[in-house]
């Protein structure tokens, strides 16, 4: 389970879609950034189940951004 999630724009002052995400996950923090077509390009260690941390970070995404 993803803890302690949080985004911000990655371009500031304009409407360019694109965030820069962290969270923890199994006690590890993570960073990345997600970018307008749904791609997450990881800053760092990739996390354990990529495709389940993915899905994760994607429903997060959704219900916060573009609900």
């Amino acid at each position: 389970m993803i803890q302690h999630f949080s985004f911000k724009p990655l371009f500031e002052h304009t409407q360019l879609p694109g965030w820069a995400i962290s969270f923890f996950y199994l006690r590890e923090r993570y960073v990345a950034e997600y970018l307008k077509d749904g791609e997450i390009q990881w800053i760092g260690p990739i996390p354990p189940n990529e495709d389940d941390v993915k899905k994760m970070i994607h429903e997060l995404m959704l219900y916060h951004v573009y609900d």
